[in-house]
């Protein structure tokens, strides 16, 4: 069995949730009747289930309980509630960032491969500082400063997990308009570009462009993320997003639709070594 290095409370409560869930369908209980025996409401089943918050410890010892669970079984999910319960270093950011996108921040601290697909600009883990002034400057409302400075500090924490000793794996595909479109200026994308370079170099890290020149694709809908796990009993996530939020999918049929489309925009994209030489090129041109 891998084992995490890391232990994120928002992977925690999603495992809890789906083992809470696994057990009650095969007591062949009803979330009303799980209810009623641990003394809760129905709806926070149903939340616990959802892994959207952190459960009680003594709502959980409850469910355990009228699922019949013996000692060990039952201090396993009793771990996983406490650790469920604590907070990630990002929920110092909460406020500056919407609560479906802490999900995600909390997901990727523990993920041991992600694979990204961008079709507009460079992924928020490879962003340099003025990248990420420039793109939050762009937006709809002029956001005040010390705004603009919370979430750059946030995602250039989460940038920190790409040279840990835990980093990891990461594929992105790029869409050739990321590299091309000049965000905040010839100097800034010029700094990115050269980022990029730096970062395709390392072992873990593989960016490929998709260039123009491959036409139509299966992605051009937008960007997508898949996120994978280092234990087994967390499943990979695919995560899209949207203007006003995001959407999660676990189940793994949607999953795999995901990686699938991956793969194919990966076996359509110029290899990691034409990339790289393409990216410099670019930087050479904006220089």
């Amino acid at each position: 069995m891998n084992v995490a290095s890391r232990t994120s409370p928002t992977v925690r409560r999603r495992r809890l949730a789906s083992e809470m869930r696994r057990l009650r369908r095969e007591s062949g209980k009803t979330r009303e009747e799980a209810a009623r025996f641990a003394d809760i409401a129905p709806a926070t089943v149903s939340r616990i289930e959802a892994a959207v918050h952190a459960p009680k410890v003594a709502d959980i010892m409850a469910l355990c309980k009228f699922y019949s669970l013996d000692d060990e079984r039952t201090e396993v999910l009793i771990t996983l509630a406490r650790q469920s319960r604590q907070r990630g270093w990002w929920h110092q950011y909460s406020g500056s960032i919407p609560d479906w996108f802490e999900v995600y921040v909390g997901l990727e601290e523990e993920a041991s491969e992600i694979l990204t697909y961008e079709s507009e600009h460079v992924p928020g883990l490879f962003q340099t500082d003025d990248y990420i002034r420039a793109l939050l400057n762009a937006g709809l409302r002029t956001l005040p400063d010390e705004e603009v400075n919370r979430r750059v500090d946030l995602r250039l924490k989460r940038q920190e997990r790409l040279i840990g000793k835990d980093a990891p794996k990461v594929w992105a595909v790029l869409n050739e308009a990321v590299i091309r479109r000049q965000v905040g200026g010839r100097e800034t994308m010029r700094d990115q570009l050269q980022r990029l370079c730096e970062l395709a170099k390392l072992d873990h890290i593989n960016i490929v462009i998709l260039p123009f020149s491959a036409g139509a694709h299966p992605a051009m809908e937008g960007s997508c993320h898949v996120l994978r796990f280092p234990e087994p009993a967390d499943p990979d996530v695919a995560y899209v997003q949207y203007r006003l939020g995001s959407i999660y999918l676990e189940d793994p049929s949607e999953v795999e639709e995901y990686i699938n489309l991956f793969d194919h925009l990966r076996s359509r994209a110029v290899g990691p070594d034409e990339s790289l030489q393409l990216i410099a090129k670019v930087a050479n041109e904006v220089s």
